[in-house]
Parts: C-alpha cells; sequence; structure tokens
C-alpha cells in the first residue's frame, strides 16, 4: 500500500467476548474517526502491516473509546491485535479550517524563538486539558513544554516546518 497512514489511536485491550476493543484516542476528532462505517486500518507497530477494517459501533467509555469493527464478532478475532495501532488513510482525512493543524503537520517543526534562538523539534503533543501542550525536544538539555496558547505560539508555517514562538518568562 502506498498511501500514507496516519494514527488516530492504539489498540490498548479486549472488551468482552463479542469482538470489541478499547481504543486509546490520538486524534483531535474522536467522534469522526471511530463513527460508523469510518474506514481505517489496523498497523502493527514493527512489521507495519496494514489490515483494513470498518468501525460498525463506538462508544465512549471514561477515557477509552469501545470499537466493534465489521466482521470482528469475537473475542478470538481480535485479541491478536493488542498494541496494534489503528490508522487513517490520508485520502479519508478532511481539510482543515486555516487555524488548525492535524498533528502530524506539527510533529517535526523547529521552534525558533521571536528572538531568533533555535528551540529544537516538537516530538509529541500532549492533551492535558484546556489547551494542548506541545514538547519541543532541545539539542542540549531537558524538553521544553510550550502551552499552544496564542501569547506564546506566534506563526506556524507547515510547509516551511517551521513555528515561531514567544518564549514567555519561567517556560526554559
Amino acid at each position: 500500500m502506498s498511501e500514507q497512514l496516519y494514527t488516530v489511536g492504539k489498540i490498548v485491550n479486549t472488551h468482552g467476548i463479542r469482538g470489541e476493543l478499547k481504543i486509546v484516542p490520538q486524534t483531535d476528532f474522536p467522534d469522526e474517526r471511530f463513527q460508523p462505517k469510518s474506514k481505517l486500518f489496523f498497523q502493527h507497530p514493527e512489521t507495519l502491516q496494514a489490515i483494513p477494517v470498518v468501525v460498525e459501533s463506538s462508544r465512549l467509555q471514561k477515557n477509552v473509546y469501545v470499537l466493534k469493527f465489521a466482521g470482528f464478532g469475537n473475542i478470538n478475532d481480535v485479541e491478536k491485535y493488542k498494541g496494534w495501532l489503528l490508522k487513517i488513510a490520508d485520502s479519508e482525512r478532511r481539510a482543515l479550517d486555516e487555524d488548525e493543524y492535524y498533528y502530524s503537520d506539527i510533529i517535526g517543526c523547529q521552534v525558533i524563538t521571536d528572538e531568533g534562538e533555535e528551540l529544537g523539534v516538537i516530538h509529541e503533543i500532549l492533551s492535558p486539558g484546556a489547551n494542548d501542550v506541545w514538547v519541543v525536544k532541545r539539542n542540549k538539555g531537558d524538553d521544553v513544554l510550550l502551552p499552544v496558547i496564542d501569547d506564546v505560539i506566534l506563526d506556524i508555517n507547515v510547509q516551511e516546518k517551521i513555528i515561531k514562538v514567544h518564549v514567555m518568562e519561567g517556560l526554559i
């Protein structure tokens, strides 16, 4: 398969005996991604083997989604997929509004301060609550946690993979 796949969740466990799987979402759009009839892929994290699947049913339970996939009606059909990733094909992703970005657009971007200093590269996105936090891996020293708020994030250029930020006192 040549089309780019993007992670939308991780299969962490089975649920019950009817083939349902517990998914930890890794997307800003879980309701959209996991709705019935959504076309997704199970992907092995090491071999990258991808199996196309279609969501049959979905419900939020605490902080995980419980999904049932068409053609998988029994715990024995799905148990082997624990630890696999849930992916979406690029062609299934919708266009975003002007100030919206996919995680894959942000991760890997170079971060530069408004004073011209290179901070490092974004390697992870956390979603602890009110706003996302971008984790910047520095060339030397500890990671920097940047809150995604207007006072900090000044400009995002996903084409050039450069993000300009204002480092508020106490952030570094």
